[in-house]
Parts: C-alpha cells; sequence; structure tokens
C-alpha cells in the first residue's frame, strides 16, 4: 500500500501522462519525449536542445536570429496548448521552455563545445536558482508565455555571462 500512495504522489507531482503520439503542441513542449526523463526533466530537456542548435548555427547570425524568434513564438503556442489540454499550468515535462533558453544562451557566440559546455551550466544554474526578476516573472506571468518568460530570461542572463567571459578572455 505505501508503494502504492508514494507512486499515486510521485504522478500527482509530475502531472498527468501526455499523449505525445496525438497531441502535436505536446510533442513539441515535451521537446520530442525528452520532458518524459524520470530525473531532472529540464535539464534532459537542455541536453536534447544540443543537437538543435548546432543545426540552427549552421544558418548564421542572421538566420539563427530569426530562427530564434519564431521558435520562441511558437513555443508561447505549444506550451500554452499542451498546458490546456493537460490541465496544468506548467507540468514539469514540458521543456520546450528549456531549448529557446538554451538557444539564447548561445546567441553570436562561437560553435565550440567549451562555450556550449559552459552556456550549459550558466543557464542551468540561471533555470534552477532563479534570482529576481526570474522568480518574479515565474509567479507572475501565466500561460504560454509564462511557461517561456523564466526560461528566456535565464538565456538572456547566461548569454550576457557568456558575452562577457568571451570579452574577458580575448
Amino acid at each position: 500500500m505505501a508503494s502504492s500512495i508514494s507512486e499515486l504522489s510521485e504522478q500527482a507531482r509530475r502531472g498527468p501522462r501526455p499523449d505525445l503520439r496525438r497531441s502535436p503542441a505536446q510533442l513539441l513542449a515535451f521537446g520530442f519525449g525528452s520532458g518524459l526523463s524520470p530525473r531532472a526533466p529540464g535539464t534532459a530537456g537542455t541536453v536534447a536542445a544540443v543537437p538543435l542548435y548546432l543545426l540552427l548555427a549552421q544558418l548564421g547570425l542572421p538566420g539563427y536570429s530569426i530562427a530564434l524568434v519564431l521558435l520562441t513564438g511558437l513555443g508561447v503556442l505549444v506550451c500554452h496548448r499542451a498546458s490546456r489540454e493537460l490541465g496544468v499550468h506548467d507540468h514539469p515535462g514540458i521543456v520546450w521552455d528549456e531549448f529557446v533558453g538554451y538557444w539564447i544562451t548561445l546567441w553570436a557566440m562561437p560553435v565550440h563545445w567549451t562555450w556550449m559546455l559552459v552556456g550549459f551550466v550558466l543557464f542551468r544554474l540561471f533555470d534552477i536558482a532563479k534570482p529576481w526578476p526570474i522568480s518574479y516573472l515565474d509567479r507572475r506571468v501565466s500561460g504560454g508565455a509564462g511557461i517561456m518568460l523564466d526560461d528566456i530570461v535565464a538565456g538572456v542572463f547566461a548569454c550576457a555571462c557568456l558575452h562577457l567571459l568571451q570579452g574577458w578572455l580575448s
């Protein structure tokens, strides 16, 4: 009985199970399934963003910037839709915001594993620690924009740190 109670509390914490096969919004919002990781779905989502970053980086800075704006707008829509379909405001498995936040972190940076790794660590630190104004936005803004906004700001903070570090090293 105790194990079934702990399973129920874990399910309640994680939210309802999405159906990625039936909902394109959930498929994208859950990062093509990476958000279904039983441990640290946000970190798993950020890891899953790496191969797509390498593809996006091939577009050059103007193309990357345009794609980033479009993918951010898409993220607001799919996160809102997936949340409504599941009946949960910010399901822990929704990780499209992690994708976009990580891509923002690496905006205008050289495509190199060291910058990708440092950017990964910085983004995860800002996303987990949620310093002001990230924590404020996370509590106050709802819907798809609310899901995305705290990770967008965490990505901007991490991006600024990366650019400062790059300038300091050069």
